[in-house]
């Protein structure tokens, strides 16, 4: 997924962007729904789903982090960093937009959520990486 916009802004939410639509999906919603519902049967299929997803949106942030140019890297974009950070991304923007799909919001209604959900969300990210723990 490649994604579109000039500032690190914009590549951001355009990437998220297209992880949330995904996942508001009404397949995506049911089949997470079915995979909670089932864990305590077979829990391992449920970690397996829920692992799977994860790593799939986070490789997709990180390797949209590395290649970042210089101007645009972050203390939060270090290379030893970069999974960690990817996962919180993906954690700040998807769990509560899924959360509410999850039970039983309105998907159309949600998808009408996601720009201004990435608008706060991405800023917010944006001013944790900057943050280089030295204070």
């Amino acid at each position: 997924m490649a994604p579109a916009g000039v500032t690190l802004e914009e590549r951001l939410a355009s990437i998220a962007t297209a992880i949330l639509h995904k996942v508001l999906a009404a397949e995506t919603v049911g089949l997470c729904r079915a995979s909670v519902a089932e864990a305590p049967r077979f829990p391992e299929l449920a970690a397996s789903v829920h692992r799977m997803a994860r790593e799939r949106a986070s490789e997709a942030v990180a390797e949209l982090l590395g290649v970042l140019p210089e101007s645009d890297q972050l203390p939060g974009f270090a290379a030893d960093r970069r999974a960690a950070t990817a996962l919180q991304f993906i954690e700040l923007i998807v769990l509560p937009m899924l959360m509410r799909a999850l039970f039983g919001e309105d998907l159309t209604a949600l998808a009408a959520e996601i720009e201004p959900h990435l608008a706060r969300t991405v800023v917010f990210f944006l001013a944790a990486c900057r943050y280089d723990g030295s204070d």
